[in-house]
């Protein structure tokens, strides 16, 4: 099935997004939203979002930086050798704070619930670097619109700050939490991760933290220099069987 290019308005503007559903032919799909890695979208994580569609869903891959206009696809290699080019990177990811993930996310859910080939009004949620931040930040705001939500080499999912995804997730949460962090990862250090742990534990939310070994901060995306197949494919037995079991709780 190829990627299908749509649009959805929201309080901001309206925001490019892709939808994906798997190549066998069924009436309808339990959807997830695949929150993008900082580096935006490009073919990368298109061919992921229709990796994941493959499993059995309707993937939704909307462009957190549409307020800032359009921008030619990054090639990560390119930016991380650029210092000018890194900067600019920084200032789309900045772009985005608490208030515009959560009405940002408000606008996907509303399209996926009135999308004719969306089975159920719950929902799964995953997200790469960036993107594991913003699908943490999702299930902490909107707790019963989501069976599961995953962070992949997600950064700053918690720390001191007043947003942080974990101080929200401890409140509301209602679906399975799912984090897989890397090795000497700068923006997900180990007291974060414990951190994590303990407030998702005293919160009696199901969950699961682990730190892939050998792998780094961008390891399952395919087109990151630090890309580690194992690791990747690590990445992909865990997600699809958190959905599996979330999914299937509600049917």
């Amino acid at each position: 099935m190829p990627r299908l290019s749509i649009t959805i308005k929201t309080p901001d503007g309206i925001c490019p997004a892709s939808v994906f559903t798997p190549v066998e032919r069924a009436s309808r799909w339990p959807a997830v939203i695949f929150f993008m890695d900082g580096f935006g979208i490009r073919p990368a994580m298109w061919e992921m979002g229709q990796r994941l569609a493959d499993s059995g869903y309707l993937v939704l891959l909307p462009d957190l930086y549409y307020r800032l206009g359009s921008y030619p696809s990054m090639i990560p290699s390119r930016v991380l050798a650029d210092p000018k080019l890194l900067e600019a990177l920084m200032k789309f990811v900045t772009s985005l704070d608490r208030d515009r993930k959560i009405s940002d996310t408000d606008a996907f859910i509303e399209f996926l619930s009135s999308h004719p080939k969306v089975k159920g009004d719950r929902f799964g949620a995953t997200g790469y670097c960036m993107g594991g931040n913003v699908s943490l930040t999702a299930a902490g705001a909107f707790p019963h619109r989501f069976v599961a939500a995953a962070s992949f080499h997600g950064g700053n999912l918690a720390t001191d700050q007043p947003d942080s995804p974990h101080r929200f997730l401890a409140k509301n949460a209602a679906g399975g939490v799912y984090v897989a962090g890397a090795v000497e990862d700068m923006h997900f250090p180990e007291e974060q991760k414990c951190r994590l742990e303990k407030t998702l534990t005293d919160a009696g939310i199901d969950h699961l933290i682990e730190t892939y070994p050998g792998a780094r901060h961008g390891f399952a995306v395919s087109d990151l220099p630090v890309f580690n197949s194992a690791a990747a494919e690590r990445h992909w037995d865990a997600l699809l069987s958190l959905f599996r079991y979330a999914f299937a709780r509600e049917h």
